[in-house]
């Protein structure tokens, strides 16, 4: 009776660390964290609701305005902008959301159970995905009845649906490396004073001719001016392959510098 006992240990042993139990605790996770989303009435204000009327004050107030400097519609510019701003919104409010589970224990919680340890981080980066896509969709819903268009087709289009997931995906990593190291909500939130400079001084807000010559290429080269252009280009028309080049390195460094420190602080936050 032992020997059986021992023998459905090392079965359950065995397959609680599989690639078999990673996905389905990753999915099961990811179904836990969507769900407290959708119920959580500051995540869906953050993600979903005040970019939407962001876009349509924005075109409201400077649509013609910027029409009439440019000679083209402002949605180019404040659809890929209200886009990535609602993805980095979204990020820092479940980095809030975050901090709070690991002070309330529920991180430990979790890493005591037969759950693949890896689970956690791979559904907070699955369901981050999923919430970025599905705001970005209800933007662009939104900017398509203000008269936003796709120009560039099919394969464009795509491309440009996915730079905001790339975009908010690594600012993720980063709200998660302080998260998981501090459950204060004011130092998570902080960040978004940072975020507001990056969406008003960035080539989505106005053209890049309306700054101040001193501050241009400051405002050319951040990371969500660059994601701006990208996506303007794959949507209407311009110079693709700089603003696209350098949006990958601003997300992939930002990745590949914050994973280690996100990992290691949601370890020994699993852990107290």
């Amino acid at each position: 009776m032992a020997l059986l006992a021992d023998r459905t240990d090392d079965v359950r042993t065995v397959s609680e660390v599989s690639s078999a139990s990673l996905v389905r605790h990753t999915l099961i996770q990811t179904q836990r964290l969507l769900l407290r989303w959708v119920r959580n009435p500051i995540t869906l204000l953050e993600a979903l609701i005040i970019p939407c009327l962001l876009l349509i004050m924005l075109e409201t107030v400077v649509g013609g305005q910027i029409r009439k400097f440019t000679g083209e519609s402002a949605l180019y510019g404040s659809v890929p902008m209200v886009t990535i701003t609602g993805a980095v919104s979204g990020a820092i409010s479940c980095g809030v959301l975050l901090g709070r589970e690991r002070e309330a224990g529920l991180l430990a919680r979790f890493w005591v159970l037969p759950v693949h340890r890896a689970s956690g981080l791979a559904s907070r980066i699955l369901a981050e995905g999923c919430r970025i896509f599905a705001g970005t969709l209800a933007i662009i819903l939104v900017g398509y009845l203000l008269g936003f268009r796709f120009h560039q087709g099919l394969l464009a289009t795509l491309l440009f649906l996915s730079i905001p997931v790339l975009f908010g995906l690594a600012f993720a990593t980063v709200v998660t490396s302080v998260a998981v190291f501090t459950a204060k909500a004011a130092l998570v939130e902080g960040i978004t004073i940072l975020t507001s400079l990056m969406m008003f001084f960035s080539t989505g807000f106005v053209p890049l001719a309306a700054y101040p010559q001193w501050i241009q290429p400051v405002v050319r080269n951040q990371p969500m001016s660059v994601a701006v252009d990208a996506m303007k280009a794959l949507a209407l028309e311009g110079p693709l392959a700089r603003p696209l080049t350098l949006t990958l390195l601003w997300s992939v460094g930002a990745i590949v510098f914050f994973a280690i420190p996100a990992t290691i602080g949601y370890r020994r936050a699993s852990r107290r």
